[in-house]
């Protein structure tokens, strides 16, 4: 019987080398008992993905690499992980191990990317060459890291002077016959990610004339989120996908694709060649609430605190909060002031009810008074704005005030279009520690509500949520529309501009209004100095308010 070849699907928390180690070896036990021979971790599964700045301190990269070494299996594992820096060099590698039966350095990652949420050349050195691992348990195999295999197939936007995938192949072409090439990665998810990364897996495969096989982590870790959907591609284009979000142990039968086997919940989904992954809503939720379910549990919070107003945002939080750390541990609060509506109280108790979260009217009325005859001179010659967002920072005052009391986390519902509009309070509505929705469009909420209605099989988003006009309700008769454009128009305004990188006269060539165009990327521009304040939110798009989008915020430079 052929060798097997184990990719451990894992989620690892970054720092936490002991706890990586333990359950990678826990999962290298689990894949020897299901027949294979050889087990391969995801990239810098030893310190977790990305440990950022823990790589600038020589100690934490010495302690992983000692972890890497020292690792106890039943079979062969390649393991991710940094290394020491060597010779000359002052920075550490990104490096594979081969622990279990003997300790060597395998490879070290060439391609270092530096773009959108990348930035690798400030931590690491690359490898100058391709890694073979030779003779380990009975076969001959190509070592990658992440990255390496991107370039191949011309998925990334950076312009590297080497070719991974081509060096492993002059390796054939000098007599040495692989049986597979593997590759350790930590790449993150958005919407379109899954189908790129399997035209990576194809690509390599189809050059190298052998498997090509992905370990991919799986999981959250601050802003960025990890799919999983580990992937085993062959030269004729058949691909065997791991399932998305969950941890597990895609067993892979290099003559079969139909003899592979995957340990987790869910199953393998076998693509035809040029067969594509189809994705829906339910990804994009899954997304989100791993999101906020592993930065709560990865930071030791057990309990989120969240203003629940009667809106779609504030009641589509609820849901995810409920489904990432349980019901029971969730609790809404009804801040109504003087222009809320009743149907808004009624809202958001039918959707704490549904979702049996703990619930509680605390209305700002009195605070509200207080608070505008203490700052009566200032607010009856200023902005009228000013009157408005007291009530929004009365409200995240008591958000905070019941968070604190109570050891739980706060969490601001907004989404990316208030954001990249300025539609939102500083120290108000932005208050919390996690931004759930923060990376949503303003459909995309509306249509995520009406997915986990679906997936819980009742109305935790009931009708008159879904289909009341939008509003703030912090002056009389409010509506979004007073200041915005309608929501689906403003949405792809942003869409073009953040994702796509259009201006506004190409924007406008796509039939949208003009002068609409330009007022909503002044507004964005305006604005920035809120996103630099807001809260961490899991990214899901190609181009995400946080690490991947780094504007300036003196500046007089007209964009549009």
């Amino acid at each position: 019987m052929a060798p097997k070849i184990a990719l451990l699907q894992v989620n690892p928390v970054v720092g936490d080398i002991a706890g990586n180690a333990s359950k990678i070896c826990n999962f290298a036990e689990q894949a020897s008992n299901a027949g294979a021979s050889l087990a391969v971790t995801t990239e810098l599964a030893i310190s977790g993905y990305p440990p950022r700045d823990l790589l600038i301190q020589s100690d934490f990269v010495d302690a992983c690499y000692a972890a890497a070494s020292s690792l106890q299996s039943v079979i062969p594992i390649l393991t991710g992980t940094p290394v020491p820096p060597v010779g000359e060099r002052t920075l550490p590698g990104n490096g594979v191990v081969r622990a279990g039966d003997s300790v060597r350095e395998v490879a070290r990652k060439q391609l270092l990317p530096t773009y959108d949420v990348f930035d690798e050349a400030r931590y690491f050195e690359s490898g100058r060459g391709p890694g073979i691992a030779r003779t380990i348990a009975g076969l001959d195999i190509g070592v990658t890291i992440c990255e390496d295999a991107w370039q191949h197939c011309g998925a990334t936007p950076n312009d590297y002077d080497s070719d991974p995938i081509i060096h492993i192949m002059e390796w054939g072409r000098q007599g040495v016959v692989l049986d597979a090439t593997v590759n350790l990665s930590a790449s993150p998810y958005h919407a379109d990610k899954s189908g790129v990364r399997i035209a990576v897996a194809r690509s390599a495969a189809v050059s190298l004339n052998h498997p090509f096989l992905l370990a991919n982590q799986v999981g959250g870790n601050d802003d960025l989120l990890f799919d999983g959907r580990s992937i085993i591609a062959w030269p004729d284009g058949t691909v065997v996908v791991a399932p998305g979000w969950t941890e597990g142990i895609l067993i892979a039968d290099l003559n079969s694709p139909d003899d592979c086997l995957w340990t987790g919940d869910g199953e393998c989904t076998i693509l035809q060649p040029g067969e594509e992954l189809i994705s829906n809503d339910g990804d994009l939720l899954d997304a989100i609430i791993i999101g906020l379910s592993d930065y709560c549990r990865k930071s030791s919070i057990s309990k989120i605190v969240l203003g629940l107003s009667g809106g779609i945002d504030s009641a589509l939080a609820a849901c995810v909060a409920s489904a990432a750390v349980g019901a029971e541990n969730v609790t809404g609060i009804s801040m109504p002031s003087r222009h809320s509506s009743q149907h808004s109280i009624d809202d958001a108790k039918a959707t704490a009810e549904a979702l049996g979260i703990e619930f509680s009217i605390q209305p700002i009325e009195d605070l509200h008074s207080s608070a505008e005859s203490a700052l009566k001179d200032i607010l009856s010659n200023g902005h009228p704005v000013a009157g408005e967002n007291l009530q929004a920072r009365l409200r995240g005052l008591i958000v905070m005030a019941h968070a604190n009391a109570n050891g739980a986390m706060a969490i601001a519902t907004g989404n990316k279009s208030e954001l990249g509009q300025g539609y939102c309070t500083l120290y108000g509505d932005m208050a919390g520690g996690y931004a759930p929705l923060g990376d949503l469009y303003k459909m995309e909420v509306y249509a995520l509500a009406k997915e986990f209605n679906k997936r819980l099989g009742i109305d935790a988003v009931n009708e008159s949520t879904l289909t009341k006009p939008p509003s703030a309700e912090l002056a009389p008769d409010q509506k979004d529309e007073d200041s915005l454009p309608p929501y689906p128009i403003l949405d792809e305004i942003l869409c073009l501009h953040i994702e796509e990188g259009l201006d506004a006269t190409e924007i406008t060539a796509k039939g949208h209004d003009g002068q609409m165009v330009n007022d909503v990327l002044t507004r964005l521009a305006r604005n920035e100095h809120k996103r630099w304040q807001m809260p961490p939110a899991p990214r899901v798009s190609k181009r995400a308010f946080g690490q991947g989008w780094r504007q300036p915020l003196a500046a007089r430079h007209d964009w549009r």
